[in-house]
């Protein structure tokens, strides 16, 4: 049961510097690999760095008594004659959901970006969080297009076989480099004294430059 008091007001700010740790750890929650595996983009702290760089403007706070209730990250896109908006993330403490957090994080950065010149909003979610595709159904946004992204599991691919092959093989020579017994040089058979040879001497011109393929 939340304890979220319905008197509190939620505030929108920009995002700051001390913002960025507890941003990148509430996405970490919220945006897992196990749910969405295959997302082009990835959660990760470069996301909120980056984007604090590059579009501080975009990338707002909300918070209410000192508390992070949510932040929405957005930049905006400029081809040829046209000026996108695009929100790249929106994230909502689970503390803070249906409070309205979402709405005031997206209201503000859409007229940010309107100032700005953006005549188009852009968004992308998974096709399978429906309830992402219904808050932003509610805000206006529509004209659904799907776009297929494939993957493929590089380990299985043959030049990435041949790769792990070279790598063993250079390996077992090195290895078998430094195991080969020393070589012992005798003077003639009245001279006890031995004379030990470094193992490696030479060995610089044998070829380890040899490629995988």
């Amino acid at each position: 049961m939340s304890n979220f008091d319905e008197t509190e007001t939620i505030y929108v700010r920009e995002l700051g510097i001390d913002d960025i740790a507890p941003i990148y750890h509430l996405g970490e929650g919220l945006f897992t690999s196990d749910l969405y595996p295959y997302l082009y983009r990835t959660w990760d702290e470069w996301e909120v760095i980056g984007l604090y760089n590059t579009d501080p403007e975009y990338c707002l706070v909300a918070e209410t008594d000192g508390e992070l209730a949510g932040f929405i990250l957005g930049t905006i896109i400029t081809k040829a004659s046209w000026t996108y908006g695009y929100i790249l993330w929106l994230g909502v403490s689970p503390r803070f959901q249906r409070r309205g957090v979402a709405d005031k994080l997206v209201d503000k950065v859409v007229a940010r970006m309107i100032e700005d010149g953006a005549r188009f909003m852009l968004v992308d979610t998974d096709p399978t969080n429906t309830s992402a595709l219904k808050f932003f159904n509610r805000k206006g946004f529509g004209n659904i297009r799907q776009h297929i992204f494939l993957s493929m599991n590089l380990s299985k691919h043959e030049y990435y076989g041949r790769l792990i092959d070279y790598e063993h093989q250079k390996a077992e020579r090195a290895g078998y480099r430094r195991s080969r017994p020393t070589i012992r040089s005798r003077k003639p058979d009245s001279v006890a004294n031995e004379v030990v040879l470094n193992p490696l001497v030479n060995e610089s011109q044998t070829t380890d430059d040899q490629s995988p393929i």
